[in-house]
């Protein structure tokens, strides 16, 4: 899974090996049980709260905790809140908000009555977030109120659509008020309404930015993406004894799908963490007993080199997943060693295949781990192709392309860009590159589409150019990621000034950090006279790629 909340992209998984996995999750990827698989979201939570009941389903940073029971009358208690806002099956439920267990009881409630869930990333500003809203026809909002200097309805106030019809913040009274109405709603009609919800109902629209500068919104059903959780689920070895620190954002299917849902699915204790910071983090593993940590490199680089790494407890760490962007092996040595993790499981995934595609076997040898993305999962077809859609032969670099029940339903409202993406015969064009070997493990090589990774974020320059191109200074600009040590790409935006305007680089950098999320602010510019291209008139990226090296 390459970025937050982004397309494409290969992601790096290290679990202990477990055979064993909960009943729910057992059946549905095809293990230990003849009854039929569970296709809904309300079925496999109410399977894991069965299970569970008492245990504790969520662990927040405070220290405050709900058991799996509680987690559930939180759930219905959301439910019927949405349905007595006139919520509905189909509708769209957003939620613009820090990793928090709100987050978790309006995903689970939304999934209960079947609308669709539109995770919106927490770094967009308001006409970012009001443009998803807008497309998404959302009707409902759950919305941050004050975070880090950031007031979130504020920002969204001049770009609200008309359409959204509720906005509950969560401060002191938004979210107590919103759950109050759930008092008018009745328990038949509760019952009745998730009865209603079945595999096929859309379990979310996540919007993942594409080449032509615009997010498109990824659609996939309840039923896929519950197949696809356990499949990953299966081969990281989730158990129920597992504390799973997620740090990774809830907006991303990182830290959605197979973090938070994928958790409580397994039963064990999730603890969402809103911020990254090394030291809280170190602190949290101690405190909470963490077992499973996810997270980009960057946080392990950072909690490697914090100076209290030395004197905290990191004994009950087992597993850990890292992605988004390449890894060196000498940090995965670094990872095992000195943070104490087991073993190393490496994958490949894409928001439009509901995040997994490809991973790596617990008895796969490091060499594979460290340089390949795995195979394909059960029940997916995986293939590298020429130009002309033909297979290419094992060991020949070819584009990636993706067949099986984790292929999306299409991109909202973009049957065109669907058809470009999805071909006659259903395979999915990822526009990566890689090569396959003859085991049939992938090896991730290059990218057709153009985009970089900063930190684990996926950046779109067709985006990030559209939101430049509002600058009243710049005629033209062109952005291209360059290596950096720290992030792995940062972007670099070459501008092409209008005639008379004046503009220098400290300027425009400023103007990016109030106009755009931070990750996709380029951090250094360059002006030129004209942008190199072609005789039609496409700027030629790889020759300003070819200036950084």
């Amino acid at each position: 899974m390459r970025g937050e909340g982004q397309g494409e992209g290969r992601f790096w998984r290290r679990a202990a090996r477990h055979e064993s996995l909960t009943p729910t999750l057992s059946r549905h990827a095809g293990r230990g049980s003849n009854a039929p698989p569970v296709t809904t979201v309300p079925a496999a939570f109410a399977a894991s709260v069965a299970l569970h009941g008492e245990r504790l389903a969520v662990v927040e940073e405070s220290g405050a905790s709900i058991s799996y029971r509680d987690l559930d009358r939180q759930r219905r208690l959301a439910a019927s809140a949405l349905l007595a806002h006139g919520l509905q099956r189909g509708d769209r439920v957003a939620i613009w908000s820090p990793n928090r267990l709100e987050w978790i009881v309006a995903g689970l409630a939304a999934h209960s009555i079947g609308a669709a869930l539109v995770p919106i990333n927490t770094r967009m500003k308001g006409a970012e977030a009001g443009d998803i809203l807008a497309r998404s026809d959302a009707r409902l909002l759950v919305c941050a109120g004050r975070f880090l200097d950031t007031d979130y309805p504020a920002l969204l106030a001049p770009h609200r659509p008309t359409r959204l019809e509720t906005v509950v913040v969560l401060d002191d009274t938004g979210w107590a008020a919103f759950l109050s109405r759930a008092e008018s709603v009745s328990e038949a009609t509760l019952h009745q309404a998730e009865a209603a919800v079945d595999g096929t109902e859309l379990m979310d629209v996540m919007f993942t930015s594409g080449t032509t500068g615009r997010p498109k919104g990824v659609m996939t059903t309840q039923a896929q993406n519950l197949r696809t959780i356990a499949a990953w689920s299966a081969a990281v070895g989730l158990v129920p004894e597992d504390r799973y620190l997620i740090v990774n954002p809830f907006f991303h299917a990182f830290g959605y799908k197979v973090g938070w849902l994928g958790g409580l699915l397994a039963g064990l204790t999730v603890l969402p963490h809103a911020v990254f910071d090394a030291k809280a983090v170190l602190r949290r593993i101690a405190r909470d007993r963490i077992s499973v940590l996810p997270g980009p490199p960057t946080l392990f680089v950072s909690l490697l080199d914090d100076p209290e790494r030395a004197t905290t407890d990191l004994s009950s760490l087992r597993a850990t997943i890292t992605g988004a962007a390449a890894i060196a092996p000498s940090l995965i040595e670094r990872i095992r060693a000195e943070l104490g993790f087991r073993l190393v499981l490496t994958g490949y995934g894409l928001t439009e295949t509901c995040g997994v595609v490809s991973l790596c076997e617990g008895g796969d040898d490091a060499q594979t781990i460290a340089l390949t993305s795995g195979k394909a999962v059960a029940g997916v077809e995986m293939r590298c192709v020429d130009a002309d859609n033909r297979p290419v032969a094992a060991g020949a670099p070819g584009e990636i392309v993706v067949r099986g029940y984790n292929v999306m339903q299409g991109y909202l409202d973009d049957p065109k860009a669907t058809a470009e993406t999805i071909d006659a015969d259903g395979w999915l064009h990822t526009g990566d590159v890689g090569v396959l070997d003859e085991r049939g493990y992938i090896r991730i090589t290059d990218r057709i589409k153009d985009l970089y990774i900063t930190g684990g974020f996926n950046c779109y320059p067709a985006e990030i150019e559209r939101l430049m191109a509002a600058h009243p200074a710049i005629a033209q600009s062109a952005v291209v990621g360059v290596a950096d040590e720290r992030l792995g790409e940062v972007g670099k935006a070459y501008v092409v000034l209008r005639p008379g305007a004046t503009l220098d680089d400290k300027a425009l950098i400023a103007w990016c950090r109030e106009n755009m999320a931070n990750y996709k602010v380029p951090r250094s510019v360059a002006f030129v006279d004209a942008l190199p291209v072609n005789p039609s008139g496409k700027v030629l990226k790889y020759q300003l790629r070819n200036q950084e090296r």
